[in-house]
């Protein structure tokens, strides 16, 4: 529980940062990595590291319309983002842990307390002006719901009855969404290389998840199951 608090106040923090930098659909999109890798580890298919591939050819080309528009991504933003990743595969493996060993939600609850706990130092001189304005404190209350409670909540449910490479590539749809939020709501544009690499990205993970479903539905021959 602890590792996994720590894992969540990281991932959640990085990510933060990331998106005060970049825009959010490729923030997303750069730390989906994370569970793609994890899936091509954890699986050892030549299938699952293929896609990977595809993923990480669309995060280069990231780097190339960095490189060709005058308004170039932010480097350390996508640090951020890549450190986000990185603690997304720490979360998903000690969620599944959690899910497993830690009867109910209690054990995320604890989690999210020792994660509350971790990022207090970083966040308290900001912090503390929120509860100076109701509305601020209202709308950070909405954030840490609809960001934290309500989703990990479900995610751990979901760890109990799939496995864990196929959960770290079921959110397949979160590329789009979080590029279509970012156009609707903080009016962000994406040209067509960008969007070809988020949708090299949604590709990789949806070949991910239909390759797993595919191996998974083919019949075993009686004498492989006696052995």
């Amino acid at each position: 529980m602890a590792a996994l608090g720590f894992a969540l106040a990281a991932m959640n923090g990085c990510f933060y940062a990331a998106i005060d930098r970049i825009p959010l659909g490729v923030a997303v999109s750069i730390e989906f990595l994370g569970p793609l890798v994890l899936a091509a580890v954890l699986s050892r298919r030549r299938a699952d590291v293929g896609w990977a591939c595809l993923a990480l050819v669309g995060m280069v080309l990231l780097g190339v319309e960095s490189a060709v528009h005058a308004t170039s991504l932010d480097p350390v933003g996508i640090m951020f983002a890549l450190f986000a990743a990185s603690f997304w595969v720490l979360y998903i493996l000690t969620n599944a842990r959690v899910a497993a060993t830690v009867p109910g939600t209690g054990g995320l609850a604890a989690a999210m307390v020792i994660a509350a706990v971790c990022v207090l130092p970083a966040g308290m001189m900001q912090g503390l002006t929120a509860f100076a304005d109701p509305e601020t404190l209202a709308l950070a209350t909405v954030v840490a719901l609809l960001s934290s409670v309500v989703p990990y909540t479900l995610e751990l449910a979901a760890l109990r009855i799939i496995p864990r490479n196929v959960f770290g590539v079921l959110l397949a749809l979160e590329p789009i969404f979080a590029t279509l939020a970012g156009w609707l709501l903080l009016h962000q544009t994406a040209g067509a290389i960008r969007l070809t690499a988020i949708g090299l990205v949604i590709a990789a993970t949806v070949g991910t998840v239909l390759t797993a479903e595919r191996i998974a539905s083919v019949p075993v021959r009686p004498e492989v199951k006696a052995l």
